[in-house]
């Protein structure tokens, strides 16, 4: 999964099928099938008179092809039963008729083709897989119930939202997803709880209030994009991952009394919103999610009635229209849903950040003051600081020195004794301690240094055990960095990062007789610098539009602990035989329902707020520096941070609640923008569901959308021009979200090169809900830049009343050729 603690790491920590580069998605040799999944986007409006259901005139169309798709019927009609519960057409895999009108089905390339020329249909895309991307964080937030009038008090925390987790499913039995002391299930409330394999009606109660799986796109690629053998998934909402069952109680959890994993992490145990309520929908499976399934749970969530949606799935950028995760969310937004969705597990490297449509709060990982230190000691007397979750049997641990090896010197031969020499494994396969790379004979009784990457951190443990190695090491290699995430070693075994790793490499290079011990520490807390930027949190800029600002924010993403399924074991390893309630896990994954849960509270809170002002109260009240006052480092070199990897900075939930002034944004204001980006009408409404003109006289510019946020491009073409600079003026537009009356004034800082001037300099409201327009006049020199190197300076604007501070970032951006 792309949680980090068991994620499958190569160079830039991704574990995905479907491999992105340059923000753009690219396919395998196997997505074209003889028949394949497509997801085919109708234009409604169209249906002739003699259809009384869109759902017959899908199936009529879908008969009329020239080829006929012989997919089978009985097996079509029992996953369209599992989709929404009732009988329907046979060729369908989902039909779709809230965010998004049409319908996915299996079909040859032929028919796809066939399908595009028909004129009610305006898209027709393919089925791609997408993967997955959580104690203390709540008291690291400031989420107390001891805060008079705090966030938890004013919404009675969140008690009459309900909070649509898309991800792997739920395990209802565990603790922290009791319902005792809530109130009736909010009246709003449309879905249902459906039963499967494990898994019945009376598991939901009045906090999981609904469970549904969707499962026919991942069945139909089973024989295509997914070669799966594995037997594990259950036909039902019940988790068999962990993922979602982590997820959802870090979003709304309750309260559990004396958690931990494995005596780690001990405490209380709560999810951000604790009386929010819960609606699950599987949408992800072993081996991935399925778009057509991804895009069938947003669609029936919006049906439901849920308030909040979370989504800890990812797989690069394409443009919206292409974009399911996109489309669907906008038809979320539509109907008033804030949508979170996790940033990516990709970084440090730039323009990775996921789920970018300005319609999405995108979120990155950041850490809380906790870690689990454990130090390898080495005989030359250094001592290298690593993290661990391994917990030490009485005299399991030796206190003598032990030796060590790289795994690159543990090479296993594979010439079995024939004539002609030696077959090594591949360099990166043994000094990563791929599956079979050891040579027993070399790390029998040894300690084994393992570089980070090929397989799962906790797997390279497994490979070090069966070769007789006692002990192991997962060092960080470039570009990852210092970034560090504990595992639950299956034996003595901790994870270092970049410098200490480089230092441990030149150490058994230069010693043949090199020797270590381990010494494991156990929870600190209090731990400074605190909160840093996590080194694998995806980061901007936003490749599809670098004028929408993404990730939005950051939020706790590392070792964070939440409850876990009974049946799985905390590292997902086969040969883990251990179970435990809750489990510590790190990603954007856990990030994202910390910023779900928080949404929650907020529209508890304020029902009549509208997702972009939940978001815009997010980032303008979000802080940049840590808890000693400092900027906010990036973990990966310990460095000070910049915009593109925080976002408008780190969640402030408190300040959140009263943040003064907020940036809103309606669907027209997004379709605005779509024009402004040169997105054709046909695209538009690939989106939107509906037609749009747009008005090129009087278009808005794509920097003057009502983001939060403010990004300019100094592009070579104004580079180029007689003008020694260039200047230009953005327009925002606040609404007071305070009674009674109020005065602003604002200030500016500079980006370098550049300078900010806004007029009006002070607003004036007279009453809650009045809007008051700016301007911001951003004057920037010329910057030679280099072909490929862009440069980014950054500044900020605040809105001040004396108790609120609204900041928003501004970013100048010189690039050659944009």
């Amino acid at each position: 999964m792309s949680q980090i603690m068991n994620q499958q790491v190569w160079v830039v920590l991704c574990f995905v099928l479907v491999f992105i580069r340059l923000g753009k998605i690219s396919y395998g040799k196997e997505e074209i099938n003889a028949h394949q999944s497509f997801i085919v986007r109708i234009q409604d409006d169209l249906k002739p008179s003699e259809f009384t259901e869109s759902e017959e005139w899908y199936s009529a169309t879908l008969r009329s092809l020239t080829t006929v798709n012989q997919l089978n019927e009985d097996e079509a009609g029992q996953q369209q039963q599992q989709t929404d519960g009732r009988k329907s057409r046979a060729e369908f895999l989902h039909v779709y008729k809230t965010v998004f009108h049409g319908f996915s089905a299996r079909l040859t390339p032929e028919q796809a083709e066939e399908l595009k020329n028909r004129p009610q249909v305006l898209s027709v895309l393919p089925d791609r897989i997408r993967q997955l991307q959580t104690t203390r964080s709540p008291e690291f937030l400031g989420i107390t119930s001891e805060t008079p009038n705090g966030i938890l008090s004013e919404s009675d925390s969140g008690s009459n939202v309900i909070i649509g987790v898309m991800d792997t499913g739920i395990w209802p039995e565990r603790r922290s997803f009791h319902d005792e002391g809530l109130g009736p299930v909010p009246a709003h409330w449309k879905g249902e709880c459906e039963e499967g394999e494990n898994f019945t009606k009376n598991l939901c109660n009045k906090k999981i209030i609904g469970a549904r799986f969707f499962s026919a796109g991942y069945d139909a690629a089973r024989g295509g994009v997914i070669r799966n053998n594995h037997t594990a998934d259950l036909k039902s909402p019940r988790d068999t991952d962990g993922h979602g069952t982590h997820t959802a109680s870090t979003a709304a959890g309750r309260a559990v009394a004396n958690a931990s994993l494995l005596g780690f992490a001990a405490g209380v145990a709560v999810g951000m919103a604790p009386k929010a309520r819960i609606a699950s929908y599987k949408i992800c499976w072993k081996r991935g999610c399925m778009e057509s399934d991804i895009l069938a749970g947003i669609d029936k969530a919006a049906e439901d009635g849920v308030n909040i949606i979370s989504i800890s799935v990812g797989g690069g950028t394409a443009t919206y229209n292409l974009d399911p995760i996109a489309i669907g969310s906008f038809g979320a937004t539509e109907k008033g849903i804030f949508v979170s969705a996790s940033a990516g597990n990709e970084g440090p490297t730039s323009f990775t950040v996921t789920n970018v449509a300005p319609w999405i709060t995108s979120v990155g990982a950041s850490t809380i003051d906790r870690k689990f230190p454990a130090n390898l000691v080495l005989e030359d007397g250094q001592i290298l600081k690593g993290a661990s979750i391994f917990r030490p049997s009485p005299g399991a641990i030796s206190k003598d020195f032990l030796p060590l090896i790289h795994a690159a010197n543990a090479t296993k031969d594979l010439s079995h004794g024939q004539a002609g020499g030696s077959f090594p494994f591949p360099s990166f396969s043994a000094a990563t301690c791929g599956a079979g790379s050891l040579d027993e004979e070399k790390v029998k009784g040894k300690i084994v240094v393992c570089d980070r990457g090929g397989s799962p951190r906790v797997a390279k443990g497994e490979v070090v055990r069966l070769a007789g190695g006692v002990g192991v090491v997962v060092a960080n290699v470039a570009p990852v960095g210092e970034g560090l995430v504990a595992d639950a070693h299956l034996i003595p075994g901790l994870n270092l990062g970049e410098t200490d790793g480089d230092k441990l490499r030149a150490y058994t290079k230069s010693n043949p007789n090199a020797k270590a011990k381990m010494v494991f520490q156990g929870t600190e807390v209090g731990v400074k610098p605190a909160p840093v930027v996590a080194s694998f949190s995806s980061r901007g800029p936003n490749e599809e539009s670098t004028y929408i600002l993404k990730p939005d924010i950051i939020a706790p993403g590392v070792n964070i602990l939440a409850a876990w399924p009974e049946n799985v074991s905390p590292t997902e390893q086969p040969s883990d035989s251990r179970r435990t309630e809750f489990n510590i896990a790190s990603g954007t994954s856990m990030s994202c329902p910390h910023v779900s849960g928080i949404a929650a509270l907020l529209k508890g809170a304020h029902p009549d707020w509208s997702p972009a002002m939940i978001r815009s109260a997010l980032m303008t009240t979000a802080y940049t520096h840590d808890l000693d006052g400092k900027a906010l480092l990036d973990e990966k070199s310990y460095r000070e941070s910049n915009v593109w990897d925080t976002g408008a900075g780190h969640v402030n939930p408190e300040k959140a609640l009263d943040p003064g002034l907020v940036y809103d944004l309606t669907p027209e204001d997004y379709i605005n923008f779509l024009c402004a980006s040169n997105y054709t009408p046909t695209a538009i409404r690939e989106i939107t569901r509906r037609p749009s003109k747009c008005n090129k006289k009087n278009q808005t510019k794509r920097w003057d959308i009502n983001y939060p946020a403010i990004v300019v491009l100094y592009t070579e073409f104004l580079a180029n021009s007689s003008s020694p600079g260039f200047d230009l003026t953005v327009v925002r537009t606040v609404t007071n979200v305070v009674e009674g009356k109020s005065s602003y004034n604002v200030s500016a800082v500079n980006p370098k090169g550049a300078n900010v001037t806004v007029n009006p300099a002070r607003l004036d409201f007279s009453a809650k809900g009045q809007k008051q327009s700016f301007q911001v006049r951003i004057r920037a020199q010329k910057l030679e830049v280099r072909p490929g190197s862009p440069v980014t300076e950054w500044g900020k604007i605040t809105w001040s009343d004396g108790k609120h501070h609204v900041k928003s970032p501004i970013g100048v951006v010189w690039v050659e050729g944009f």
